[in-house]
């Protein structure tokens, strides 16, 4: 099923993030997660293109193949251009095509240490177009609410963002954010750019102080004083930090379909315990229907 026709549905579409195990670990560890995950109903999982330095592109297909045939969710599998050819990514496409998975979020990717970028293709767009080309992939885009870190400005991001979305993106999934109102301004100005395609609202529930600080050091996410005062409240309390950190996420969520965001996309970090919290809370909020205007 290809994902853009979810959101044809009339209703706020609710997706999950997962990452391969490092290179360190079996990759059967993933499955123990998605184990775990099953039963939440997600209209679909998607799968990064590696994690801490793994680029096993067959890894995310794997993972992404056993997600559609085992538990019979929806893939969105990771395919990043800065580490793969155009050879590479003939081939996976041939493998992802023999395998059933038919939607492909297109990303840029980040520089692995030690690993030579690829040079067939310098941005996201450029992987996109020449995905749309084969014409048999759903394909999916990335985009920033408060502008990606390489970008001038957010002006500048959203004209590239249109690029994205010419190239053949029907979908795009934001980068994560703690302020609503941040995600709505860029909503608005996504729209008067001309970008109609349905976008999901990334959400991260931040669960102990060395995950807030890898992520805003990562994409640069602006923390509202009400995030910092519960962070600094519980930073010493492991389990009411949690706590908090998941009725944040929640109350998120919230306001986010009250406003009739397209979708939700909730990066579990692997953690089925807190993507089940939010989920039981929150489920049938998402499954209301939108009012049409």
């Amino acid at each position: 099923m290809r994902i853009s026709s979810m959101f044809e549905e009339g209703r706020t579409v609710f997706s999950f993030e997962i990452f391969p195990p490092k290179r360190t670990a079996s990759i059967e560890t993933i499955y123990n997660t998605l184990d775990q995950l099953d039963g939440l109903h997600p209209d679909f999982i998607s799968v990064t293109y590696g994690a801490g330095g793994n680029i096993d592109k067959h890894s995310t297909l794997e993972i992404a193949t056993i997600i559609k045939n085992r538990y019979v969710i929806e893939p969105l599998m990771h395919l990043t251009c800065l580490n793969s050819s155009k050879a590479d990514i003939d081939e996976i496409m041939v493998a992802a095509k023999s395998c059933g998975v038919e939607n492909i979020l297109a990303l840029r990717g980040d520089k692995v240490p030690d690993v030579a970028p690829k040079d067939d293709f310098h941005y996201a767009s450029d992987l996109a177009a020449y995905l749309y080309k084969q014409g048999d992939f759903d394909l999916s885009g990335a985009c920033y609410p408060e502008g990606h870190m390489d970008s001038p400005d957010l002006g500048a991001d959203i004209i590239h963002l249109r690029t994205k979305v010419e190239a053949g993106c029907s979908h795009l999934i934001s980068q994560l954010f703690f302020d609503n109102e941040i995600f709505y301004s860029f909503l608005h100005r996504v729209r008067q750019a001309g970008i109609y395609v349905p976008i999901e609202a990334g959400i991260m529930p931040i669960t102990n102080k060395k995950q807030i600080e890898k992520m805003v050091t990562l994409c640069g996410a602006s923390l509202p004083i009400k995030f910092t005062k519960m962070m600094q409240r519980y930073e010493d309390h492991p389990e009411a930090l949690m706590d908090a950190g998941i009725a944040y996420a929640i109350d998120q969520i919230v306001d986010l379909a009250a406003e009739g965001v397209d979708g939700i996309h909730l990066y579990t970090m692997n953690n089925p315990l807190v993507a089940r919290r939010i989920s039981d809370s929150v489920n049938s909020l998402l499954r209301v229907r939108k009012n049409i205007m």
